[in-house]
């Protein structure tokens, strides 16, 4: 999509389809409280869900989700995820649902589907890695209910020119003690979609650094984890925690080197926290070697700049961004927490 609209609103509705899907599936109302249960369940259940196989002809991307029961007969509190991708996965987003027809067979679907919606559901966690683990501080967890519903969305990409390759995806969730359970974990995704890249072969060009405000419904949250996210023309993702948006900043996810295929998980112990009225300041690094113009986009052939982190106690699952490419002044926003906004986006989503 290429627009122009003048209104922050009407810009917006040009980029964040793609993105606001996800952080509006969380509201913080309907946010599992934090709470230290005495006892209860014991803990040490395993459960294993999958995604595939598919075979993928030459040349072809596509996004396809399943939708599975856990398979869990009581609520669990969930300490860890660990991710098996294989073939030419992009990425793999598993989401906590509310409700849905399950289905075993991966079938096309729109990304972050269904998750405009408060009441459906939210991302419990990205991977982009072959193999990942989302490893939870102690009495941190993710709170599933019996026979939860989790939906597993699979982004590839089968770059070859000649060879039919095979995709397939494997999520271990490991629940932890009732008694264990002290916060609610929740995920978070900032980034600007104010990408414009002309084609330069072995020219390094910048987006960045970009300052985003954390809002205040954010305030005192612990951050643990970071993960930095661009498409293949990415060459670096930086993000410094700062006081003021031209204050000193303190580096929080600099891998050296970064890589865009699998970037790395920075795990923070102990975890961080933005200062009251402080943000991010991050910055993404491209060479652009396509032989065409390359601007903000879902697809592989098109660039991000994005990360995603794992934060307590949960306040909601939230996407949030910065702009000055489509809008007169600069746009910082966070959904769900501007109502207006996401009722616009959700509008224009029915819409299409």
């Amino acid at each position: 999509m290429r627009c122009t609209f003048v209104r922050a609103a009407q810009a917006a509705l040009c980029f964040v389809p793609i993105l606001v899907t996800a952080a509006c599936g969380g509201d913080t109302s309907d946010a599992p409280p934090d709470a230290t249960p005495v006892d209860g369940n014991p803990g040490g259940q395993t459960y294993t869900l999958r995604w595939g196989p598919v075979d993928v002809a030459p040349g072809v991307e596509d996004t396809r989700c399943v939708t599975l029961s856990l398979g869990n007969d009581i609520p669990v509190k969930i300490h860890s995820i660990e991710n098996a991708l294989a073939g030419g996965s992009h990425h793999l987003i598993i989401y906590r649902m509310a409700s849905g027809e399950l289905n075993d067979t991966p079938t096309p679907c729109e990304p972050f589907v269904d998750t405009l919606d408060p009441t459906k559901g939210a991302p419990l966690m990205i991977t982009q890695r072959a193999d990942e683990v989302l490893q939870l501080p102690p009495g941190v967890a993710f709170t599933l209910q019996p026979e939860q519903v989790i939906r597993l969305e699979m982004h590839f990409i089968n770059t070859s020119p000649s060879e039919t390759i095979t995709v397939e995806a494997e999520s271990t969730f490991h629940a932890m003690a009732d008694a264990d359970f002290v916060h609610e974990a929740d995920f978070l995704f900032i980034g600007s979609p104010d990408i414009d890249l002309p084609n330069q072969p072995g020219v390094e060009q910048t987006l960045g650094p970009v300052y985003f405000p954390l809002p205040s419904s954010l305030d005192d949250v612990n951050i643990f984890a970071i993960t930095g996210h661009t498409h293949h023309l990415g060459t670096d993702v930086d993000v410094e925690m700062t006081a003021t948006e031209g204050g000193g900043g303190t580096m929080v996810y600099a891998p050296d080197p970064f890589s865009w295929s699998e970037p790395e998980t920075v795990f923070h112990d102990p975890p961080i926290q933005v200062p009251v009225d402080g943000g991010f300041r991050f910055t993404c690094k491209y060479v652009n070697d396509s032989g065409q113009r390359v601007q903000f986009g879902e697809s592989a052939n098109d660039e991000m700049c994005f990360f995603w982190a794992y934060y307590y106690p949960s306040r909601g699952s939230k996407v949030c961004m910065h702009s000055e490419m489509y809008t007169e002044n600069p746009l910082d926003i966070c959904c769900p927490d501007d109502a207006v906004f996401c009722a616009l986006i959700q509008e224009y989503i029915g819409q299409l």
